[in-house]
């Protein structure tokens, strides 16, 4: 048993690593959409308005200098912080391993779901909501919260209101990212932070893998004049007050979770990184939130901010031990958050229950689909007659995942589920289900259903999830190009979808 079970580790740390090169959000893709090209990140209407512009790198490193910081900081993620959590790391370790474990041993394959006619698109009410929400009580061991949902899509609507709120901010910037990047995008955003710093509190929480892969990246829109600092971290701390901590990465796993929050009252939850390909490139979506829910997001924040101090696990212990603040019932609709954390998948099973319970209709909008039990699920759906529609990118950073969403688009094509391929790359995490709206930083892979830190946003208020199906899905239908015949398949797809069930 021992010996199965640390197979089952070197198996998806070897996967991983396989496509460490090609890690989901690092790298560019070229838009098929028109976008401006090499515009400088200061001519961006938000930094316009404020004069801001890149700095760069005051002194930039020797070559060696650069090599062996960037083999520190990959050190440091991979082992040293970790043996500053043992607890963290340990557990981690257990659950990724019982995961794999699990998957290896007891597979779930479309294999059983035969292909053929499909019944028509049943016309029954969907799924009752008030229930639903009483199911997800029990099911998930969350409550609802209170607050409102502004729905931001692409760069153009996010970043100009993120930025117009670190401006007025006056007390607090906490920032927990993935991704903070070094394009001249990323640095502009963290010369307004160096400046802010001043005069508020700001702190920067991100990912060690995910930001340490991403400085080595270029957008193919960023200007090519502009010099990348090597680092972030020591670019966003030389000569400000501005606090920032990395996440530590044991066995591989990551903290994905990407929330914005301005004076504890205005949260920004979604898909989006900080840095180019987000601002210009891409096609995502943002929250902006606020209420009492915001003060869920900030606790979160807390408590990973803890976790990644020089101190880990009794840091992290000493923030958990102090009383929870009581939040006053306020202003808002209902809000759920949901998380995705190595010991519960919460994002994983409601979703999951969403689409057994649906009876109406299913729609899907993200970038990594090989999740097989999801697969499986809203085939079954198809089945029962509910109208289950699925938008995924044309092409996309991680040539792994593209290769498995090839497979995974023609088994629900094959099946009856209406497959629409997104022009250019698009990074939107979200669905619909007979009312009830999940949305945030998770993809429908293992790694953010079942092994990394994720959150999500989740409502059946009427008002949001109708402003995500008109502003957001009803959109991109009309943009994508619906599949009418299976995509052209290659051998090798079969293995990329082999290493893409482990990421």
């Amino acid at each position: 048993m021992v010996k199965r079970l640390s197979g089952a580790v070197w198996v998806s740390a070897l996967t991983l690593l396989a496509a460490c090169a090609a890690t989901p959000e690092i790298g560019s893709v070229a838009p098929e959409t028109t976008r401006p090209e090499a515009v400088e990140a200061h001519q961006s209407p938000e930094f316009a308005a404020y004069g801001f512009t890149a700095r760069g790198p005051a002194n930039p490193e020797h070559p060696v200098g650069s090599i062996v910081s960037d083999a520190f900081g990959y050190f440091d993620a991979l082992v040293g912080k970790p043996l500053r959590q043992p607890i963290t790391s340990l557990k981690r370790l257990v659950f990724l391993t019982a995961h794999t474990s699990i998957d290896l041993v007891k597979p779930v394959s479309l294999l059983w779901e035969a292909e053929g006619p499909v019944p028509p698109v049943s016309q029954r009410p969907g799924m009752d909501l008030v229930q639903w929400e009483r199911q997800l009580d029990a099911l998930t061991g969350t409550r609802e919260s209170r607050g409102s949902i502004r729905l931001l899509i692409d760069g153009d609507q996010f970043f100009p209101r993120f930025v117009d709120a670190i401006m007025a901010a006056q007390s607090s910037v906490h920032m927990r990212s993935y991704i903070f990047d070094t394009d001249d995008y990323a640095t502009t955003v963290a010369d307004l932070l160096r400046q802010r710093s001043e005069r508020i509190e700001v702190k920067v929480l991100v990912d060690g893998l995910g930001s340490l892969m991403a400085a080595g990246t270029a957008s193919e829109s960023m200007p090519r004049s502009f010099d990348q600092p090597r680092s972030m971290e020591q670019y966003l701390e030389r000569n400000s007050k501005v606090r920032v901590r990395t996440q530590s990465n044991p066995w591989l796993t990551g903290d994905h979770t990407k929330t914005f929050i301005i004076d504890r009252q205005t949260a920004f939850v979604g898909g989006m990184n900080i840095g180019r390909e987000y601002r210009y490139d891409w096609h995502d979506l943002m929250m902006e939130v606020r209420g009492p829910v915001v003060e869920e997001i900030d606790r979160e924040f807390g408590k990973a901010w803890s976790r990644a101090g020089f101190l880990g696990d009794l840091e992290y212990l000493a923030q958990r031990l102090q009383p929870k603040k009581k939040v006053e019932a306020g202003a808002g609709h209902p809000v759920r958050v949901l998380y995705t954390k190595p010991h519960d998948s919460q994002i994983y099973r409601a979703q999951l229950a969403a689409i057994r319970a649906a009876q109406r209709y299913i729609y899907i909008h993200n970038p990594y689909f090989s999740d097989d039990e999801f697969l499986v699920e809203l085939v079954r759906a198809r089945r029962r007659g509910v109208d289950v529609r699925v938008i995924l990118p044309t092409h996309g950073d991680n040539p792994i995942m593209d290769q498995s969403n090839r497979l995974a688009a023609n088994a629900m094509f094959r099946r009856g589920i209406r497959v629409y391929r997104f022009p250019g790359f698009s990074h939107v995490k979200a669905a619909i289900y007979d009312g009830w709206a999940c949305l945030g930083s998770a993809n429908l892979d293992k790694m953010s259903l079942r092994v990394n830190e994720e959150l999500n946003l989740a409502t059946s208020h009427k008002e949001v999830v109708e402003a995500l199906e008109n502003q957001l899905f009803v959109r991109d239908f009309e943009k994508s190009a619906e599949m009418t015949r299976p995509l052209e398949e290659h051998w090798s797809y079969y293995l990329a979808e082999l290493l893409a069930d482990q990421l």
